[in-house]
C-alpha cells in the first residue's frame, strides 16, 4: 500500500480520519481570518492536519497584549503585521502545505478560491456579510472569538452537508446464533458479549446458511429489542436459517443542513459544553451581540474590570434582547454574568484559546472531510470559576490595567498580583510529547516560571518522525541531529516564544531507580506537578508521589479525538489512582492459538510469533552466556518452564543456528510450511470439518471458524512477504547479512526440502476459551516507523496469512500498525483542546482556590461532539476517635527555646505518650522552603 504524500510523517490523523477523509482534506484550500492567539492556534492545529493550503489573513499589526497567547509573535514584531510575521513560522509545521500571508480586503472574488473560511478577529457586522456569501456560495464557514475568560464557536457548513461517518468508531460485529422465519426477523447473537447495536444502525449479513438472502443484502435498518437481539425485517418469504453468520455495522452517509449566520442568530440551535450551565448559552448569546454593538458604538472594548462600562453593556444586552423575535430571546438577563463578561472581554488567555482553537481546527476538518458530526450551530463556553473566589472580590482597574508588557492579555483579567505569582512557581512536568508540547507552549504564554520559578521537564525519548504531526514544538531538521532529546529541544523551542522562562530539560524516567534524583528536597521544592504520560503505570507511580509529597497534580490524556482532564488538589479531592478504568479485555490463548475469528485475534498472534521468534530466544541466549545466575534463576521458574527456556537456548545456540543466509532462508520457509499448513491440518485431523459435539451440534460453529491448510506458492505476494521478512530478521538475530532480492531469495528456495507432514495422534487441543485464559497479556512491542527493519512486514504477513487459513477478511499495512503496535492516536486538535482546560486549572491552583466547586474535571468527544465537565470527588475523609487531649504546636521548640527537629520532636512524642495516659493527639506545621507540609500522628496508649 502506498502512502498520501505527507502520510509518512503525519500518518496519525490518518489513523483517526482514515484514507478517504485524508484525500478529501489534502483537495481543500483553508483560509483563516486574524492571526491574534485563537486565529494562531487554529492555524497550527490545521496545518498540522495536512489540508491542501492554508492561507492567513490579518490587516492589523502585533500588539503587547497579543503576546500573552500568540506564540509565533516576538517582542520585536510589535508594530509589525500579524499574519505575514506568523507565515514563515508556520510554514515550517508541515512542508506539504502551502502558507501564504494575505493582507488585502475578504472580497467576493477572492473568497471563491477556498472551500473553508475561518473568522477570529472580526466585527458582527462583517461576519453577517460573510456569513450570507459563504453560504449562497457554499463556502463552509466558521466563526470562532475569545473574550478573556469566555469563547465562541459557530458553525455554517451548507445546506445540504453529508456527513460520511459521525462518531468515528470501528463498525461492531458479531456472530449470529439464530435469525427467525417471520414478519419481524428476529436475529439473535451470540451470548459471549453484547451486539453494542443500536435502534436506526444498519447492518450486513454474512457467512450465514440456509438464509442466504441476507448475505451480501443493501444495508439494513434494525430495531433493538435487547443486548443480544434486534429485528431486521420481514423474513418470512427467505429460506430457513441454519446456522452461523456474521452480522455487521454499516456506517450509512448522513446527510445535514446549516441555517445562514443571519437565521442562525435569531433561531439559534447550541451545543452544550457544560450542564451545570444549562442556561449559560442563551446568556452569552445576547452577551457577545452587546459586546458587538458596545465596540461599535466607541470604537474600543470595554476597559478591564470598568464598573461603568458594564453597566452600560448590560442595557446594550437589555436592548438587544428586547429587539429578539425569536428563540433567543431569553426570558431573564443574568446582569452578574454579562458584566463579569464585560470587565474580562479585553482579555487574552493562551489556556482559552488553546481551548477554542483545538475545537475550531477539528470542525475545519469535519468541513473538509465529512468525517464526524459538527458542532451545530452554536457552542458557547466560559470559565468564570477562573476568577477570585471570594464574594465581591473584585479586582481594580487599576490592577488590570495594560503595563505594555507581553502578559497584559492576562493581567486585564487576573491583575498583577496573579502573574507575579506564576513567575515564582515551580513546576515539574513529566513527559515532553504531544500534551508536554502544548503545556509548555501555555506555560511560556501565561508567564509561569519566569521570574524567580522553574520548569523541569523529563522525557527520556528522541524525537522521531512520526512525532511531528502533533508534537509542535519538534521540527523535520530536529530528527536528523544525533541523540535529539524531546525535553531540550522542547525547553529551546519554547525559550524563543518567551525568553524569560526557567526551564531545564532532563532525560530521565520517573520511578524507583530516579527517585535519588527526584527526591524530598526535589519534590518539597515544588509547587506542583504536571503529568504528560501515555500509559497508566507511570500516572499511578506519579499520583503516588504527589500524594506522598501533597504537590497539586494536573492530569490529561487524549486517545484521537477523546480527552479527559483531572485535577488532583491535596486534602480537597480524590487522587488519580482512587478510581481506575476497568482492565482491558485479553484474549484466551485458545483463541488465538486454535479457533481466530477476527482480525484483532490474528495480528494478536503474529505480535506473539514475533516476540517469541525474534525477541525472546536472543534475550535469553544472551542471558545464558554472560549472565552466571541465568541457571540457578531459570531452574526455579515453576513446572516445565526450565526444561522449556533450556530447549529454546539450545535451539538458538546449536541446532537452528544459521551459518549463511541460505540457512535463513530455510529456516523461514521450514517455518511457514509449519505454522501454516502442518499445524492447521493437524487441527483438522483432531477436530474434522464434519466433527459434532456431545450434543450433536456441528463443532465448527458459532465463534469457530473452520480453517483450511495453505499451499506455497513463490508467485504469491503474500507468501514471498512472510519469507523475506522472517529470513532477513532471522538473520539480523544472527548478525548475517540479509537479501531484499526477491529473484535470489526465490532461486533459494527451490533448494530447500520441506518434510512431509504426518498428522499425530494423542495431541491435546483446547477447545474451551474457558480451558485456558490469557493471564499473561502480551507486552507492548515497540514497532518502529523504519519500513527497512522488516518489524512490520512480518507482522502484517504473518497476520493476514492466518487469516487466509481462517477465511478472516485480512487488514493492510495501516491498519495492522494501528492494531498490532496498539498505537494510540494522538492529534493536535483534542491535544491543544485538553491542554487548554489543563492550564485554566492551573490558574486556579496558583491563585490558591479551596472550593470544590471551583475545580472542573472534564471529558470531550470533538467527534460527536459531546462534553461533559463535572466538580471533582471529594477527598475521603476518615471519622478518627476524639482524643481526649489535643495539643497543637504551630512551632515545636525546646526548653531553651530553639526548634525541634523532627528527629527530636519524635523522642519527645514517645516520652509523652509512654508518661500519659490518656490519648495524645500531636499536630505539627514545619515550613519547608515557604510551603506548609502538615504532619499529624497519633498514639494510643495501652
Amino acid at each position: 500500500m502506498h502512502c498520501l504524500p505527507n502520510e509518512c510523517v503525519f500518518s496519525f490523523f490518518s489513523y483517526v480520519l482514515g484514507h478517504d477523509a485524508m484525500k478529501r482534506m489534502q483537495s481543500s484550500n483553508v483560509l483563516i481570518s486574524g492571526l491574534r492567539g485563537l486565529g494562531v492556534e487554529i492555524a497550527k492545529n490545521v496545518i498540522l492536519g495536512g489540508v491542501k493550503s492554508v492561507t492567513l489573513h490579518d490587516q492589523g499589526s502585533a500588539e503587547w497584549r497579543d503576546l500573552s497567547s500568540q506564540f509565533y509573535l516576538r517582542e520585536e514584531d510589535l508594530g509589525r503585521n500579524r499574519a505575514e510575521v506568523s507565515q514563515p513560522r508556520l510554514a515550517e509545521l508541515n512542508s506539504y502545505v502551502p502558507v501564504t500571508a494575505y493582507t488585502g480586503a475578504l472580497t467576493e472574488e477572492y473568497l471563491t478560491e477556498f472551500q473553508v473560511v475561518i473568522l477570529t478577529d472580526s466585527n458582527l457586522e462583517e461576519q453577517l456579510r460573510l456569513g450570507d456569501l459563504c453560504h449562497s456560495k457554499g463556502i463552509k464557514l466558521i466563526i470562532a472569538d475569545t473574550r478573556g475568560l469566555f469563547g465562541q464557536l459557530f458553525c455554517d457548513f451548507g445546506e445540504e452537508m453529508i456527513v460520511y461517518d459521525t462518531n468515528g468508531e470501528q463498525p461492531l460485529s458479531a456472530m449470529i446464533s439464530m435469525i427467525t422465519k417471520d414478519s419481524q426477523g428476529l436475529v439473535t447473537c451470540l451470548d459471549e458479549a453484547r451486539h453494542g447495536f443500536e435502534t436506526g444502525d444498519y447492518v450486513t449479513f454474512t457467512e450465514v446458511q440456509g438464509m442466504t438472502e441476507l448475505n451480501g443484502c443493501q444495508p439494513i435498518e434494525i430495531k433493538v429489542l435487547g443486548p443480544y437481539t434486534f429485528s431486521i425485517c420481514d423474513t418470512s418469504s427467505f429460506s430457513e436459517y441454519i446456522r452461523g453468520g456474521i452480522v455487521s455495522q454499516v456506517k450509512m452517509p448522513k446527510k445535514i443542513a446549516f441555517k445562514s449566520l443571519s437565521a442562525s442568530m435569531a433561531e439559534p440551535e447550541f451545543v452544550l459544553t457544560d450542564f451545570a450551565k444549562f442556561d449559560r448559552p442563551g446568556q452569552l448569546h445576547v452577551g457577545f451581540q452587546a459586546l458587538h454593538a458596545f465596540e461599535k458604538k466607541h470604537k474600543r472594548q470595554p476597559k478591564p474590570w470598568n464598573q461603568s462600562d458594564a453597566d452600560e453593556l448590560v442595557s446594550i444586552a437589555n436592548d438587544v434582547n428586547a429587539n429578539q423575535a425569536g428563540s433567543a430571546k431569553v426570558e431573564q438577563l443574568d446582569e452578574e454574568l454579562l458584566k463579569k463578561l464585560t470587565y474580562v472581554a479585553a482579555g487574552d488567555l493562551a489556556p482559552l484559546n488553546a481551548f477554542i482553537g483545538g475545537l475550531a481546527a477539528q470542525e475545519v476538518m469535519k468541513a473538509c472531510t465529512g468525517k464526524f458530526m459538527p458542532i451545530r450551530q452554536w457552542l458557547y463556553f466560559d470559565a468564570i470559576e477562573c476568577l477570585p473566589e471570594t464574594e465581591g472580590a473584585l479586582l481594580t482597574e487599576e490592577d488590570c490595567a495594560p503595563r505594555n508588557c507581553r502578559y497584559d492579555g492576562q493581567i486585564s483579567v487576573f491583575g498583577c498580583k496573579l502573574q507575579d505569582e506564576l513567575a515564582k512557581q515551580r513546576y515539574f512536568l513529566v513527559g515532553a510529547g504531544a500534551i508536554g508540547c502544548e503545556l509548555l507552549k501555555n506555560f511560556a504564554m501565561m508567564g509561569l516560571a519566569c521570574g524567580d520559578g522553574e520548569v523541569i521537564v523529563t522525557d527520556m525519548d528522541t524525537i522521531e518522525k512520526s512525532n511531528l504531526n502533533r508534537q509542535f514544538l519538534f521540527r523535520p531538521w530536529d530528527v536528523t541531529v544525533r541523540w535529539p532529546m524531546k525535553s531540550e529541544t522542547a525547553a529551546s523551542a519554547v525559550k524563543q516564544m518567551n525568553p524569560s522562562i526557567r526551564i531545564t530539560g532532563h532525560q530521565n524516567r520517573v520511578g524507583p531507580d530516579t527517585e535519588k534524583i527526584y527526591d524530598d528536597e526535589f519534590f518539597e521544592g515544588l509547587h506542583g506537578v504536571a503529568n504528560a504520560l501515555d500509559n497508566v503505570d507511570a500516572r499511578m507511580y506519579m499520583d503516588r508521589r504527589c500524594v506522598y509529597y501533597r504537590k497539586p497534580l494536573l492530569e490529561s490524556g487524549t486517545l484521537g479525538t477523546k480527552g479527559n482532564v483531572q485535577v488532583v488538589i491535596p486534602f480537597l479531592t480524590e487522587s488519580y489512582s482512587s478510581s481506575q478504568d476497568p482492565p482491558e479485555k485479553s484474549i484466551p490463548i485458545c483463541t488465538l492459538k486454535n479457533f481466530p475469528n477476527a482480525i484483532e485475534h490474528t495480528l494478536q498472534w503474529a505480535r506473539d510469533e514475533f516476540e517469541g521468534l525474534f525477541k525472546q530466544p536472543a534475550e535469553n541466549a544472551m542471558q545464558y552466556l554472560t549472565d552466571p545466575k541465568f541457571m540457578e534463576r531459570t531452574l526455579k521458574l515453576p513446572g516445565a518452564q526450565p526444561l522449556e527456556v533450556l530447549e529454546a537456548v539450545y535451539r538458538s545456540l546449536v541446532t537452528d543456528r544459521p551459518s549463511s543466509r541460505k540457512d535463513c532462508v530455510a529456516w523461514a520457509r521450514n517455518h511457514w510450511q509449519v505454522q501454516y499448513s502442518n499445524n492447521i491440518r493437524q487441527l483438522l485431523h483432531n477436530f474434522p470439518p464434519d466433527q459434532l459435539t456431545s450434543s450433536g451440534a456441528p463443532f465448527w460453529s458459532g465463534p469457530k471458524r473452520c480453517p483450511h491448510p495453505l499451499e506455497f506458492s513463490t508467485s504469491n505476494e503474500l507468501h514471498m512477504d512472510y519469507i523475506m521478512a522472517a529470513a532477513n530478521l532471522f538473520a539480523q538475530t544472527y548478525g548475517l547479512a540479509g537479501s531484499t532480492d526477491r529473484a535470489a531469495v526465490i532461486r533459494l528456495l527451490q533448494d530447500v526440502k520441506v518434510p512431509v507432514f504426518t498428522p499425530k495422534s494423542g495431541v491435546k487441543i483446547h477447545v474451551s476459551d474457558q480451558e485456558l485464559q490469557n493471564a499473561n497479556a502480551s507486552k507492548c512491542l515497540n514497532f518502529y516507523d523504519d519500513d527497512s527493519n522488516f518489524h512490520m512486514d512480518f507482522i502484517v504477513a504473518a497476520s493476514n496469512l492466518r487469516a487466509e487459513n481462517y477465511d478472516i477478511p485480512p487488514a493492510d499495512r495501516h491498519k495492522s500498525k494501528l492494531i498490532a503496535g496498539k498505537i494510540i492516536p494522538a492529534i493536535a486538535t483534542t491535544t491543544a483542546a485538553v491542554v487548554g482546560l489543563v492550564c485554566l486549572e492551573l490558574l486556579k491552583i496558583v491563585q490558591g482556590h479551596r472550593r470544590l466547586e471551583s475545580y472542573k474535571n472534564g471529558f470531550m468527544n470533538l467527534a460527536l461532539p459531546f462534553f461533559a465537565f463535572s466538580e471533582p470527588i471529594a477527598a475521603p475523609r476518615h471519622k478518627v476517635k476524639q482524643c481526649p487531649s489535643v495539643q497543637v504546636f504551630s512551632k515545636c521548640v525546646q526548653p531553651n527555646g530553639e526548634e525541634m527537629t523532627l528527629r527530636q520532636f519524635l523522642d519527645y512524642f514517645k516520652v509523652q505518650q509512654q508518661s500519659s495516659k490518656s490519648c495524645v493527639c500531636y499536630i505539627m506545621r514545619w515550613q519547608l522552603n515557604c510551603f506548609p507540609l502538615k504532619i499529624s500522628s497519633s498514639l494510643h496508649a495501652e
